[in-house]
């Protein structure tokens, strides 16, 4: 059955759906024998001869799905200009040789739940907010937001011209803390922006001190630990399918 070539490649564990775009109009890929540079193009990956940078693919790769404790301090990424360390670099010395690569994002500087996968399907719907996977996150804030501050969170937060989309957000405690006080609060968002959720406690007046990610779609672990991971089993990989419909 003809699919179209990222999608191939995607689930092939070769790159995401995006990357493998840029590998066909960067002409990397070939089907039998010739180059292709159209993103619209097709093949069969049953029956073509495939191939990236002169390598042909693997269509039967057994695909991974890997769920890490991220700490802080790594990027969450395949590599890193910066050569700051990656996520894929805790997977290696665990011993994972598969090309897997992670699903959506999460800061430098935060740490918890990620994703990792070499199902390109998958990971393409669990990233795009029409499928609107939440995504729950502790956040331990400078201060005290009053209920004002936690509507306007609720609400949706105009930052960079665009509003979030409503969040659900409650105060989980308060403390006091080197002569002040912080909450930590629990935010559940939809969606996915770069550096949303410290961007939304910095446009009320509480800036993040730390930030954890502590439950994708249906998927949480409070038993891992810092830098540890493993695979998804059957049930979590289903339901996280069926949260991604």
């Amino acid at each position: 059955m003809h699919q179209r070539l990222q999608k191939i490649l995607s689930s092939a564990g070769i790159a995401s759906r995006r990357a493998a775009e840029s590998y066909i109009t960067d002409g990397r890929v070939s089907v039998n024998g010739a180059t292709i540079t159209e993103l619209g193009s097709k093949a069969d990956p049953d029956a073509d001869d495939i191939r990236v940078d002169g390598r042909r693919i693997k269509t039967a790769r057994r695909r991974l799905y890997l769920l890490l404790y991220k700490p802080r301090g790594y990027i969450a990424s395949r590599s890193d200009p910066q050569r700051r360390p990656t996520v894929i670099d805790l997977l290696e010395k665990g011993g994972i040789r598969e090309y897997v690569y992670p699903v959506g994002r999460l800061d430098y500087d935060s740490e918890g739940l990620l994703l990792l996968t070499s199902d390109g399907d998958l990971a393409a719907r669990l990233t795009h907010p029409s499928h609107e996977v939440e995504r729950e996150y502790q956040v331990k804030v400078l201060g005290v937001p009053d209920d004002h501050d936690l509507d306007r969170l609720s609400k949706g937060i105009v930052i960079d011209g665009r509003r979030t989309r409503p969040a659900d957000v409650k105060v989980l405690s308060v403390a006091e803390g080197s002569g002040s006080q912080h909450a930590t609060l629990s935010i559940v968002v939809k969606e996915g922006r770069n550096r949303q959720v410290r961007n939304m406690c910095e446009a009320i007046g509480h800036p993040v001190d730390r930030l954890k990610r502590v439950r994708i779609g249906p998927i949480t672990d409070d038993r891992i630990r810092p830098g540890e991971f493993r695979e998804l089993d059957e049930k979590e990989i289903a339901a996280l399918k069926r949260s991604a419909k």
